[in-house]
């Protein structure tokens, strides 16, 4: 018996990977992560699968309907949305697991930054503008942010910012990232990709916000910070550039 963590992707039925796609098919149990997973690829669990919706469980309840499945000597298929490795929540329950003897893998899946880079139609790094990619968010009503993991150290270093989480933190992330990274630095925010009623709302620090709330967006959105999204000149990279050998593109003797 294992505990199969799938990462369902951000929504699109159709970025789910094949092995997750494999093993859902296979489990007769299958926990997913409420209305952030897709309803078809829930339909992919067998016919007399034990399908729960565990948006209203508590760790607690999950442990317990996984250690029944357990008992009963059946895999479990517990998908979450996105990538598990990414605010996934699946560390607590893999401590459980552990603790419990109860055998798991991770089976990945596509982010909701990669998916809105990818409807977009954008490049998040781009040559000597940005080369770096800062997966984070911002602190609410949940737990702190670990020290030097601030918003203003991490807006220092130019990376392109992926901020999850905090799209009704608009305005501390204004007022925190213009002195910085000044207000005219593009923004997207990304509502809900992947899904039929996906939007992207393009912006600058200056009028984000004011975008936002007259598309009453509240929940479920991700946002895009940085130099990267809206460059225009920069050079190429010397990945396919004639003058740049490399091991498979070796220099040739005139």
């Amino acid at each position: 018996m294992t505990v199969h963590f799938i990462g369902a992707g951000p929504g699109d039925p159709d970025l789910i990977t094949v092995k997750g796609l494999r093993l859902i098919r296979a489990c007769p149990v299958c926990l997913y992560a409420g209305s952030l997973v897709p309803e078809a690829i829930v339909a992919e669990a067998p016919e007399r699968a034990r399908v729960i919706d565990t948006a209203a469980l508590t760790l607690d309840q999950i442990v317990a309907e996984i250690e029944a499945a357990h008992a009963r000597g059946q895999d479990v298929a517990r998908v979450h949305s996105g990538d598990p490795s990414l605010y996934g929540a699946i560390a607590e329950q893999i401590r459980r697991l552990k603790a419990l003897g109860i055998p798991y893998d991770i089976t990945p899946g596509v982010s909701a930054y990669a998916a809105a880079a990818a409807a977009l139609g954008r490049e998040l790094t781009i040559p000597e503008v940005a080369q770096t990619v800062i997966l984070t968010r911002t602190a609410m009503k949940s737990s702190a942010m670990p020290p030097g993991e601030d918003l203003a150290t991490l807006a220092r270093t130019g990376a392109t910012l992926a901020i999850h989480l905090s799209i009704r933190n608009l305005l501390e992330i204004e007022r925190t990232l213009s002195p910085i990274l000044g207000p005219d630095c593009p923004v997207i925010v990304a509502y809900r990709v992947g899904w039929p009623d996906q939007c992207f709302i393009e912006g600058r620090l200056s009028d984000i916000r004011e975008k936002v709330r007259a598309a009453k967006v509240t929940r479920t959105a991700l946002i895009l910070i940085g130099r990267a999204l809206a460059e225009q000149e920069f050079r190429d990279s010397a990945l396919y550039d004639g003058a740049h050998p490399h091991i498979l593109r070796p220099k040739r003797s005139a």
